[in-house]
C-alpha cells in the first residue's frame, strides 16, 4: 500500500480500512444522583455535594431516581431501541481512588435497552455540499453511576479526590463497529449530542464533561477478521475526536505496512474488571401501560412506556425535513440549520419578520451572518445583529427603499453598530434609492453622453456592453439606482 505525506491513497480492495466503535457516557440531566439525594452540580465547591450513600459509609442504600429511568427509556426510544421491561443492576468490582465504594453500580448483564440504531448525516461530495446519510447500530443503552475526580498535584506530590460527581447518574450507549473514519465518528456524535439534547436527557457539554466519548479503532482489510483493536479514551469534542481516530487508523496502517503488530492497549487506565449482581436492587421493571402496572403501587413509583412516548419531543431529523416542506430550502441547508447551535431558530425568528421568501432569507443567514460568525469565532448567540434587525433590513430591500448591494453595506454597518436600527443607517448615510425619475434621467444622459463608442457597440447588437453602463451609472448614484428603471431608460437612450 502507498503512503504520501502522512496520508493514505484512495482504498483499493486489498487496501486496509478503518473500523471503528463509540462508547458514549452522557451524564443525565436530572436534579438529583442516581442512587441518592445529593444535587447534581458542575462548579459547586469540592465535596459540598455529597451524601452518606456517595461516599460509602457503611450502612447505606441506593435508592433508584426514577427521572433517570424516564430519561434512559426515552433515550431508548428515540434511538428505535427495544426497552428491556426488566432488567438488572450488577456491581462492577475495581479499586480507583475517586470510587469510594470499590465499585460501580452499572448493568452489565441485562440493560435498560439494547438493539437501536442512530441514522446521521455528514456533508460530503467535492464540494463538501451534498448530504450523506449512514446509520450505526446501538449494542445497548445502561444506567450507570459516574466516579468522582481525581486532581493531581504535581507541584506537593498529592492526589485531591472530589466527590460531587461521584454517583451521578449516566447513560452509556454502546455502538457497533459500524463506522470506518473519524468523520463518520464525528457526525454521529453530533447527531446523538443533538437528539439528546432535544429530548432533554443530556445537556451534552463536552467541555464540562457531560458527553464523553471512547473510541475502540482497528484496522483490516475487507473481508478478513477485524484486526486487534486500541482503545482512544475520554475524548472532549467531536473535532478532537475525528482526529485522534483518525490519527489512530493511520498509526495502525504505518505498523502493519512496516511488517509490525497492533498491541491491544487502551490510551489510559484499564482496571481489571469483576462483575456480580448488585444486592441491594430489585430488578428494574418498565410497563408498558399505567394498567399492566401492579396494583396498589403509586404512579409516581413506576415509569410507563406509553406515557414517555407521548412526552417525545420533535427529534433532529423530523426537525430537518420539516424545513425543507415548510420554506422549500435545500438538505444541506436544513441540515446546517439544525446542527449548528441557535441557528434554526434565528432563520425562523427572521422568516416570520419580513417580507423576503425564506430561500432569499437562507441566503443571507448561510453567507452573511454565517460568514462574519466564523470569521469572528463566535456562536449564533453571540451576533450582533439580531434575527429583527436583520428582518428590517430585507424589508427595507423587498420595499425598494435600498438596493440589494446597499443592503449589504447597511448589514455590515448594523454589525459594527449593533445599537442602531437599519433605518437610522440608511438616514445617516443617505443610502435611500434615489427614487426622482428626473435625476435618474440626468445621470443615465450623462453616461451616454459620454461613452459614444459603448453607445454604438450596443446599437451593432451588443447587448451585454448595456451591462457597463449601467454600472457606471450605478457608481454615479452609489448604487442607489432601481436597477430595472436604470436598464429601461438606458435600453430607450441606445435603441
Amino acid at each position: 500500500t502507498g503512503r504520501k505525506g502522512g496520508r493514505m491513497r484512495n482504498c483499493a480492495p486489498q487496501d486496509l480500512v478503518g473500523v471503528v466503535g463509540l462508547e458514549i457516557h452522557a451524564q443525565i440531566h436530572s436534579n438529583t444522583k442516581l442512587f441518592s439525594g445529593s444535587q447534581v452540580g458542575f462548579q459547586a465547591p469540592p465535596n459540598s455535594l455529597v451524601s452518606f450513600f456517595d461516599a460509602s459509609l457503611p450502612g447505606t442504600l441506593p435508592v433508584l431516581n426514577r427521572r433517570c429511568v424516564e430519561a434512559a427509556v426515552m433515550t431508548g426510544l428515540a434511538l428505535n431501541c427495544t426497552i428491556n421491561r426488566k432488567s438488572l443492576f450488577d456491581r462492577k468490582h475495581y479499586f480507583y481512588a475517586d470510587l469510594p465504594a470499590g465499585y460501580q453500580i452499572t448493568q452489565q448483564r441485562l440493560p435498560i435497552a439494547v438493539d437501536g440504531t442512530l441514522t446521521y448525516s455528514h456533508l460530503g461530495g467535492r464540494k463538501r455540499n451534498t448530504v450523506v446519510t449512514k446509520s450505526v447500530r446501538i449494542k445497548q443503552i445502561q444506567l450507570e453511576q459516574d466516579s468522582g475526580k481525581s486532581l493531581h498535584d504535581d507541584y506537593r506530590s498529592q492526589t485531591l479526590i472530589d466527590l460531587n460527581r461521584a454517583g451521578v447518574g449516566l447513560m452509556e450507549l454502546v455502538m457497533e463497529p459500524d463506522m470506518s473514519c473519524g468523520e463518520e465518528a464525528a457526525a454521529a456524535v453530533r447527531e446523538m449530542q443533538l437528539i439528546l439534547q432535544a429530548l432533554g436527557t443530556c445537556q451534552g457539554n463536552m467541555a464540562e464533561g457531560q458527553l464523553r466519548v471512547d473510541a475502540n479503532v482497528s484496522v483490516h482489510r475487507p473481508g478478513d477478521p477485524w484486526g486487534i483493536r486500541t482503545e482512544v479514551k475520554n475524548i472532549n469534542s467531536a473535532r478532537n475526536l475525528a482526529r485522534a481516530i483518525d490519527y489512530e487508523i493511520q498509526r495502525q496502517m504505518f505498523v502493519l505496512e512496516s511488517g509490525g503488530t497492533v498491541q491491544n492497549e487502551t490510551r489510559s487506565f484499564d482496571g481489571k474488571t469483576g462483575f456480580m449482581p448488585e444486592p441491594n436492587l430489585p430488578p428494574l421493571m418498565v410497563y408498558e401501560a399505567c394498567s399492566t402496572a401492579p396494583p396498589g403501587v403509586a404512579p409516581s413509583q413506576v415509569v410507563v412506556l406509553e406515557e414517555v412516548r407521548k412526552r417525545l419531543p420533535e427529534l433532529p431529523s423530523f426537525r430537518r425535513q420539516r424545513l425543507v416542506e415548510t420554506y422549500g430550502i435545500l438538505p444541506e441547508h436544513s441540515f446546517t440549520l439544525v446542527n449548528e447551535d441557535g441557528l434554526m431558530d434565528y432563520f425562523e425568528a427572521v422568516v416570520k419578520e419580513t417580507k423576503a421568501g425564506p430561500k432569499k432569507v437562507i441566503g443571507w443567514v448561510m453567507n452573511e451572518l454565517q460568514g462574519l460568525l466564523h470569521q469572528q469565532n463566535l456562536s449564533v448567540s453571540q451576533s450582533p445583529i439580531s434575527p429583527q434587525a436583520l428582518a428590517q433590513v430585507l424589508n427595507l430591500q423587498e420595499n425598494g427603499q435600498i438596493s440589494s448591494s446597499i443592503a449589504k453595506q447597511v448589514f455590515q454597518e448594523l454589525w459594527k453598530t449593533p445599537g442602531k436600527t437599519a433605518q437610522q443607517i440608511v438616514k445617516e448615510q443617505d443610502l435611500g434609492m434615489v427614487n426622482d425619475s428626473i435625476e435618474i434621467h440626468r445621470i443615465c444622459q450623462k453616461v451616454v453622453d459620454s461613452h459614444p463608442d459603448q453607445v454604438q457597440a450596443i446599437r451593432s447588437g451588443n447587448k451585454k456592453v448595456l451591462n457597463k453602463l449601467m454600472g457606471l451609472v450605478q457608481k454615479e448614484t452609489k448604487g442607489r439606482a432601481d436597477p430595472v428603471l436604470v436598464r429601461a431608460i438606458l435600453e430607450q437612450k441606445t435603441s
